[in-house]
Order: structure tokens, then C-alpha cells, then sequence
């Protein structure tokens, strides 16, 4: 790369660890860290979820299917996701804030301890919480594979460099730091991709090569369901990513903790949904159009790379690069945040108790070592891997097959339709999904993709809902915080928490809140 393209990433770099730096200001307590205080606006929460949703993986491993197989990448992944996050805009996104706002949780395992008992939430906390590691690597190692086809870099500098970065601003500013992030990132990503966007279309003869192309296309490069993505894959990804874009990725829970009210995460729901059905086109369409501009590459999974290096000049390379490392380190970000808040809250309280006689200011010190903690190891496991096969495999066999099973028991329980089912039905649909997801991987032979993502999260669900009919369990402690998340807080309660969001807002009267004993904020995590 040229000069200027170190510099136009080098200046990127420099604006989020400044965002980082800015946002320490706005982290007054543990629950600032964590959610924000429900002070985030519904159109930069929305921003926020669907910049939180994809990395760099996009551009190596879909880049590759999108190569090799057109238009169904689009189809497979983009359009099931934003199909689902429509879904649990009505369903799952108002809840989460009710969470936030009517019971006090920071985390989006806390309430599990109340819906169910203290051992459903252990479970599915240190089975996420390791899943997120691998799932953490990978995305290192998308972003490492970028940097080495860009400049040469070996890929364990590039995971250093990236990995640093991530944490010299979430370490210190929080879920502030992640939201205000994806948003500027949001704005880098969308110049690059417009960028790239103009530049196929140059190159290809116009904006007539949006449905010229593909007759120079090979002919099932057009359409939906193609090579390795079939009809039932395609209907196993939408059952599976309506979970996981809608709170199965903790991360994405999140977002919607951290809107004012019910109304407004539906609102940042719809607003993420419309995202993802319109701009990953955009970005997907230079990798369409790859095979006519750099015909014949061994490796698809640098199609992109190469794409760039033929079409942008000295700059605006750098520009998307930049592009890149918004997408990674905006999962990644969000996620260490999550992650540092279920060992916060969740995990490390039962492990030791004194954890809950911590000060609030002792409290915020631990958030922020975990995020350390966390990131630096999924830097090591990616670092060990070597990034051999490692981003396709993981991304799309273990997380997506095992999102499921820890997904249904978390997100079901909150809807009042599944009120009978308690702490049997989840942790023998979380058993059932991983039992089966393991023996479709490891022991049988031949098993389909669409089984192996699919077959785990039915498992679960057919197990959960069928073992609630036939032993239900439950009291009207379960049934009381079930019917609380149907409707948002009073207006009174809603519009202070909107009036928190503003710039210059006090913030005595909810730190002040905050800073009661540990046991008030942890007593659902301790039950």
C-alpha cells in the first residue's frame, strides 16, 4: 500500500481510541459500562445493532461464495438476517429494554436466574461465553488475512494491531465508546463501500452493469439457490439468525437494553432490519462482479483484495481497509463489552461472592479487566490457529449450529406463550441442540450444512416446548416478570430516561441510584 493509504487508516485508528478516550466521561457506573443507562437514542442503537452484526468475514469467507456462486450469498445470509431482526422487532427487541428498565438487569443473562435458577444461568453463561471466544478468534483472524493480502503483514502483527486497538477504547469507554463507534464506523463503511461501488460500476461500463453483468456471468451466478446454499439451507439460516441477530448474540441484546423504552428498541429493530436488507447488496455487488475483473483467482477468499488493489488508487485502498477493520472491530467491540458484563454480573459473583461487596468504583475496574481479559485471549487462540480453514469453519458450522440451543431457553423465556416452561425445558433443550449438533459434526458422515445448522436449534425447540407441556413449571414470581415485559414503564419513567440521553443531562440522580449496595442490582443473578 501507498502512503497514503497507512495514513487513512492510521488516522481511523486514531479517531476510535479519541472516541474511546471522549467516552470515559459518560462512564460513571458499572451500568453506564455496561447498557448506558437506556440512554441511547433508537436511530444510533439501530446503527449500532446492525453495525454490530457482520466483520471482516464478509469480505474474506462470503467474498468467497459470492465469487464463486453470485447472488445466493446475498440471498443465504443479508436477507434471512434482516427477515429475522423485522421478526424480533415485534417480538424480542421491546423486551430487552423492559429488562433494562423494569428490573434493573445489565446483562442479558441476568434475568435467567429469576425465569428459571441459578444453574440454567450458569450453563448457558459459560457455554456462550466460551463460544464467543472461538467466534472471536475467527473474526481476528478474518481481519489478519485482509491486512497480510493488503501490505504484507504477518498475521499474527495484524491480529496485535487490530486487538490492541479494540481495547485501548472499550476498556475505558464502554458500550458508549462501541456505539459511538459503529456510528462513525458506520459512516467510513458506507463512503468505502460506495467507493467500491462506483468503481465496479466504471470499470463494467456504467450503472447499466447492474443487470448486464450477469449474462457475462456463469448462469447460476443470478440465482437465489445455488452451489453449496439450497432451498432448506437457506430456511435453516432464517430460524437461526432470528435467534441469534435478536439476542442470541448477546451483543445484539444489547442494543436494545440500552434504548430508552419498549417503543424505541422496536424502533432501532425496524431501522437495523431495513439496513440489512438494502446495504449488504451494495457491498456484495463488487464481489459479483469480481469474476469479470479479476477472472481465474486459485484463492476466492482474496477476491476482494484483489478487486481493490485493481480498481483503488493510492487512498482510497487505505479507505477500505479501513472499511474492514470498522466491520471487525464493531463485533468485536460489542462483544467484549457483552462478555465482561456476563462475567460481571453473571459468572464471577457465584464463583465469588465478595464480587457483590465490591464497591461501584471496584465494580467498573473489574468490567474493564475483563474486556481486557477476554479480548487478549481470543487474540491468543487466533494467534495459535495459524488462520488455517479456521474463519469459514467456525463462522458458519459452530456458532451458527450452536447459537441455537443456548438461544431458545434465553429469548422463548421471555414470551408469555412459554410461561410453563422453566428450568427442566431449558437446560434439556440446551443439552438436546448440543448433543445433536455434536454427533451430526463428529461421529456421522455426510451431514448436510442445512442439517447441521438447523437440526440443533429445532432439537431445542421442539424439546423445550415439549417438555413445558408435559411437566410445566413455574410461580407467579416467573409469571409477574413475564407480563412486566409487555409494556413499557410509565411516560413518566420513559421520558427521563430520554431526557438522560441529552447532551449536558445531570447525571447525579442516576448515579446515585446506582451506587446503592451491589446486592439490589445482583439480587436477580444471586437467586
Amino acid at each position: 500500500m501507498a502512503i497514503a493509504d497507512w495514513i487513512m487508516v492510521g488516522a481511523y485508528f486514531c479517531v476510535m481510541v479519541g472516541i474511546g478516550w471522549w467516552s470515559k466521561n459518560r462512564i460513571h457506573t458499572v451500568k453506564d459500562f455496561f447498557t448506558t443507562g437506556g440512554r441511547i437514542p433508537w436511530w444510533l442503537s439501530g446503527i449500532s445493532h446492525h453495525m454490530s452484526g457482520y466483520s471482516a468475514v464478509m469480505f474474506v469467507a462470503f467474498a468467497a461464495v459470492a465469487y464463486d456462486h453470485g447472488l445466493t450469498v446475498y440471498v443465504w445470509w443479508a436477507l434471512t438476517i434482516g427477515l429475522g431482526i423485522g421478526v424480533g422487532a415485534f417480538l424480542f427487541a421491546p423486551r430487552w429494554a423492559r429488562l433494562r428498565a423494569k428490573h434493573d438487569v445489565a446483562s442479558p443473562l441476568e434475568y435467567l436466574a429469576k425465569r428459571y435458577n441459578l444453574p440454567t444461568q450458569q450453563v448457558l453463561a459459560y457455554s456462550g461465553a466460551l463460544l464467543k471466544v472461538v467466534d472471536i478468534a475467527a473474526k481476528w483472524v478474518a481481519i489478519s488475512v485482509l491486512l497480510q493480502g493488503f501490505a504484507d503483514v504477518p498475521l499474527e502483527w495484524g491480529i496485535l494491531f487490530t486487538g490492541v486497538a479494540t481495547m485501548a477504547y472499550m476498556a475505558v469507554g464502554g458500550l458508549w465508546a462501541d456505539v459511538l463507534t459503529d456510528f462513525s464506523q458506520f459512516l467510513i463503511q458506507l463512503l468505502a463501500g460506495i467507493v467500491m461501488f462506483v468503481a465496479v460500476l466504471a470499470e463494467l461500463g456504467g450503472l447499466d452493469t447492474l443487470w448486464t453483468m450477469w449474462d457475462d456471468l456463469p448462469d447460476s451466478h443470478h440465482d437465489p439457490v445455488t452451489g453449496p446454499v439450497t432451498t432448506t439451507l437457506v430456511l435453516a439460516f432464517l430460524l437461526v439468525k432470528t435467534f441469534e441477530y435478536n439476542g442470541g448474540m448477546w451483543n445484539l441484546a444489547q442494543r436494545y437494553m440500552a434504548a430508552p423504552s419498549g417503543s424505541a428498541a422496536k424502533r432501532s429493530a425496524l431501522l437495523s432490519s431495513g439496513l440489512w436488507l438494502v446495504w449488504p447488496f451494495v457491498l456484495f455487488l463488487p464481489m459479483f462482479a469480481a469474476p469479470l475483473i479479476v477472472p481465474g483467482l486459485e484463492n476466492s477468499e482474496e477476491s476482494y483484495i484483489e478487486l481493490s488493489k485493481e480498481l483503488m488508487p493510492a487512498g482510497l485502498t487505505g479507505l477500505v481497509l479501513a472499511g474492514f477493520f470498522c466491520h471487525t472491530m464493531a463485533m468485536v467491540a460489542s462483544d467484549s463489552n457483552v462478555i465482561s458484563a456476563v462475567i460481571t454480573r453473571d459468572m464471577a459473583p457465584v464463583l465469588v461472592p465478595r464480587v457483590r461487596q465490591l464497591t461501584d468504583g471496584a465494580q467498573l475496574t473489574f468490567a474493564r479487566v475483563t474486556t481486557v481479559a477476554f479480548v487478549s485471549v481470543s487474540m491468543i487462540l487466533a494467534i495459535a490457529t495459524g488462520g488455517e480453514g479456521f474463519v469459514l469453519d467456525v463462522v458458519v458450522d459452530l456458532v451458527a449450529a450452536t447459537m441455537g440451543p443456548i438461544s431458545i431457553p434465553l429469548m422463548l423465556g421471555m414470551l408469555p406463550w412459554f410461561r410453563r416452561c422453566g428450568p427442566t425445558a431449558a437446560i434439556v433443550s440446551w443439552a438436546g441442540g448440543l448433543g445433536l449438533w455434536t454427533v451430526l459434526h463428529w461421529v456421522l458422515d455426510g451431514t448436510t450444512q442445512a442439517a447441521l445448522v438447523g437440526l440443533p436449534l429445532l432439537t431445542s425447540l421442539v424439546l423445550y416446548v415439549g417438555i413445558g407441556l408435559l411437566r410445566p413449571e413455574g410461580g407467579a414470581e416467573q409469571d409477574a416478570l413475564i407480563d412486566s415485559l409487555g409494556s413499557d414503564p410509565d411516560d413518566g419513567a420513559a421520558k427521563a430516561a430520554v431526557a438522560g440521553a441529552e447532551p449536558g443531562a445531570d447525571h447525579g440522580a442516576a448515579a446515585a441510584k446506582d451506587t446503592q449496595p451491589p446486592e439490589a442490582p445482583a439480587d436477580i443473578g444471586s437467586r
